[in-house]
C-alpha cells in the first residue's frame, strides 16, 4: 500500500513539475513583445540658424522617433516614403541574424523604397541590449533621418551597474544651412570634397553658440545627488567628436550596445556610427553646466570648427537675483581638434567586463588598407575635376573603390542567382605592398572601381587588420561592419608588423564594437566568427568617404540546415 501511495505521489510530482516547466517556458516567451510602428518619411519645414528648410524627417520629427524595446522583442516598422528621394532605413548595430532583408543599406541588401511606395522592416532583437540607433542608408539622407534605438534588458534582468535615476538619449548631429542632398550632388559633379556642415547639434538643436539658436537650446533637468545615464550617439554625417559635461566626471559603462569595465573620464571621443553609455552623478554645486561637443579632426582637410551645447540644469540652481535670469552655464574643457593623444587615451581604456570568447584559430587572415585616393582626369581643367591638381576624390579598401550596383541589390542578385552584378574576388591583401603610412608613390594613388565582394564560409574565424594609409592624408576612418559585432584586439601607429604586433593583442577582455576607427597613420585589428549568413556591408561611416568608395561587402555562405541559412525574402521587398 505504501509502495502504491509512493508511486502515486511520484506521478503527481512529475505531472506538477511538467506543468510548472511548461508555464515557466510560456511565461518566459510571453515577456517578449512585438512593437508596431509606422515611419512616414516626409519633408517638413525645420528652422535652424535663422533659416527654414524643407527637411526630410520621419513622422515630422527631427531627430526622428526613439524606439525603446527589450532584448527578445520584435519590431515591425512600416516605412512609407512620402519624400521625393529614394530611401532605405538601417537599424545600426542590430545583428539581423539570418535576416539581411531587414538590414537596409541601399543596393546592398535591398533596392530602395521609391517615392510613394512602402516597405515593412521585420526583425527580432536576439541577445543584445544597450544603445543603438537607426538611420537612413541612402546617399546623404541620414543627415536628418535618424533616431535612437534603445534595448533594455529582459524583464527581471538588471543592468550590470547601479540603476540610474533617469536615462537620456544624446544624439550628436551635423546641420547644413542648405539641403544636404544638394551638397552631395555638387560634390558628385565637381569631384571635390563636399562643403562642410554649418553647425553641430545635440538632439537636433545647435545650442547657445550659434545664431538664432539660444531659445531652443536643449536643457536636461537633474536633481542634486542623482545619477543619470547618458546614451550618447554620434549621428553626425562626417565628423568624429569630443564630448564632455562641465565639472562632471563620466563613467563609461557600454559602447555599441556592449557592456564595458567601468572607468571614469572627463571626455569621450565618439565616431559617427558609435554609441557610448556613461553614468553622470550630479555632485556639483547646483547650477547650470554646459554639455558640449566639437570636432576631433585627423585629416589635413577643412572641417566644421564650431561647438554645439546643451545645458545640464540642476533643479535647485539659483536664479540671478537682479535680473531673474539663470546664471551663465559653466563650459567644459574639451581637447583640441587635433588631440589624438586624448582620443587614443579614451579608446585604449575600453575593456569587456570579464573574459570574452575571442577566436584563436584563424581561418581567414585579412589585411585591408583603408584610405583616400585620386582619380586622374583626361581634362584636368574640367568643371568635373575640381579635386587636388585637377583630379576627382576617391577612396578604397585594398585599392578597390566600391561601386554600388544599379540593376539589383547585391543580396537580391545573390539570392536570385543573377549573374553579372558582382564578383567575389575582393583581394585579401593589398595588390601591391608599400610603405602605407610613409611617402607613397603617386602611381599608387588611383584605385580601381569595381563591385567586388569577399566570400566567407559559415563559421569561419576571421581576423581583419585595418591599415590606414597616408595617400592624400592620414585619417581616422570609423569602419562599420553590418550584421556583426567584433572584438577589437589591438591597435597601433605606423605600419602593422605581422611578426611583432600580434604579441600585443588583447585576447582576454577586448571590447566588442560594431564600428571602430583606424588610428590616423596606424592600424586596428578585429576578430569575429562568420556566424550570420548573407551579404553584409563594411564601410567607412564618414559618408563622404562611403560615397567615394571606401567600402566592401562580405558574402557569408549558408551553413548546414535552416538555422544556418538566410531566411526567404519578404513578399514586399522593393524591386529596383
Amino acid at each position: 500500500m505504501e509502495t502504491r501511495n509512493l508511486a502515486v505521489k511520484q506521478v503527481s510530482y512529475c505531472l506538477f513539475l511538467s506543468i510548472f516547466v511548461i508555464f515557466s517556458f510560456q511565461a518566459h516567451f510571453s515577456e517578449a513583445e512585438t512593437h508596431y510602428h509606422e515611419f512616414v518619411i516626409q519633408a517638413k519645414p525645420v528652422k535652424r540658424l535663422c533659416r527654414t528648410h524643407n527637411t526630410i524627417t520621419v513622422n515630422g520629427l527631427f531627430p526622428g522617433p526613439t524606439l525603446e524595446v527589450r532584448d527578445g522583442d520584435s519590431l515591425v516598422i512600416k516605412a512609407v516614403n512620402n519624400a521625393r528621394y529614394n530611401v532605405t532605413l538601417h537599424w545600426h548595430g542590430i545583428r539581423q541574424l539570418r535576416n539581411p532583408w531587414a538590414d537596409g543599406p541601399d543596393r546592398v541588401t535591398q533596392c530602395p523604397i521609391q517615392p510613394g511606395r512602402s516597405y515593412t522592416y521585420r526583425f527580432t532583437i536576439e541577445n543584445q541590449e544597450g544603445t543603438l540607433w537607426w538611420h537612413a542608408h541612402s546617399k546623404w539622407l541620414r543627415a536628418t533621418v535618424y533616431g535612437a534605438l534603445i534595448i533594455h534588458p529582459k524583464l527581471g534582468s538588471p543592468y550590470p551597474f547601479p540603476m540610474p535615476r533617469s536615462e537620456i538619449p544624446i544624439l550628436l548631429g551635423e546641420w547644413w544651412d542648405r539641403n544636404p542632398m544638394d551638397v552631395l550632388r555638387l560634390a558628385d559633379f565637381t569631384g571635390a570634397a563636399p562643403n562642410i556642415s554649418d553647425a553641430y547639434t545635440i538632439n537636433g538643436q545647435p545650442g547657445d553658440l550659434y545664431r538664432c539658436s539660444k531659445q531652443e537650446t536643449v536643457r536636461f533637468p537633474v536633481g542634486s545627488g542623482e545619477t543619470i545615464l547618458l546614451r550618447v550617439i554620434n549621428s553626425a554625417l562626417n565628423q568624429e567628436l569630443f564630448f564632455g559635461v562641465a565639472n562632471h566626471r563620466l563613467t563609461v559603462v557600454a559602447v555599441d550596445a556592449a557592456y564595458t569595465k567601468p572607468f571614469t573620464t572627463s571626455v569621450i571621443m565618439i565616431a559617427p556610427g558609435q554609441t557610448t553609455d556613461v553614468l553622470l552623478t550630479a555632485d556639483q554645486t547646483p547650477g547650470h553646466y554646459y554639455m558640449a561637443a566639437r570636432a576631433y579632426n585627423t585629416a589635413n582637410a577643412p572641417f566644421d570648427n564650431t561647438t554645439t551645447t546643451a545645458i545640464l540644469e540642476y533643479k535647485t540652481a539659483p536664479c540671478n537675483a537682479k535680473k531673474g535670469k539663470q546664471s551663465t552655464p559653466i563650459f567644459p574643457r574639451l581637447p583640441g581638434f587635433n588631440d589624438t593623444n586624448s582620443a587614443i587615451a579614451f579608446t585604449s581604456s575600453l575593456r569587456s567586463p570579464s573574459r570574452v570568447k575571442v577566436p584563436l584559430q584563424i581561418d581567414e587572415n585579412l589585411f585591408f588598407t583603408v584610405g583616400l585616393g585620386l582619380i586622374n582626369c583626361t581634362n584636368p581643367n574640367s568643371p568635373r575635376c575640381q579635386g587636388p591638381n585637377g583630379t576627382r576624390f576617391a577612396a578604397s579598401i585594398n585599392n578597390v573603390s566600391f561601386v554600388l550596383p544599379t540593376r539589383n541589390s547585391l543580396m537580391q542578385a545573390y539570392y536570385q542567382g543573377q549573374p553579372g552584378v558582382f564578383t567575389t574576388d575582393f583581394p585579401p591583401v593589398p595588390p601591391v605592398k608599400f610603405d602605407y603610412t610613409g611617402n607613397v608613390s603617386r602611381g599608387l594613388w588611383q584605385p580601381v572601381k569595381a563591385t567586388k565582394l569577399y566570400k566567407l564560409k559559415f563559421g569561419a574565424k576571421v581576423q581583419i587588420v585595418l591599415q590606414d594609409t597616408s595617400i592624400v592624408s592620414v585619417e581616422d576612418h570609423p569602419m562599420h561592419l553590418h550584421g556583426y559585432h567584433f572584438a577589437v584586439i589591438g591597435s597601433g601607429f605606423g605600419n602593422f608588423n605581422p611578426r611583432t604586433d600580434p604579441a600585443k593583442f588583447n585576447l582576454i577582455d577586448p571590447p566588442y564594437r560594431n564600428t571602430i576607427g583606424t588610428p590616423p597613420g596606424g592600424w586596428v585589428a578585429i576578430r569575429f566568427e562568420a556566424d550570420n549568413p548573407g551579404i553584409w556591408f563594411m564601410h567607412c561611416h564618414l559618408d563622404s568617404h562611403l560615397n567615394w568608395g571606401l567600402a566592401t561587402a562580405f558574402l557569408v555562405e549558408n551553413g548546414a540546415g535552416k538555422l544556418q541559412s538566410v531566411q526567404p525574402p519578404p513578399l514586399d521587398l522593393p524591386r529596383c
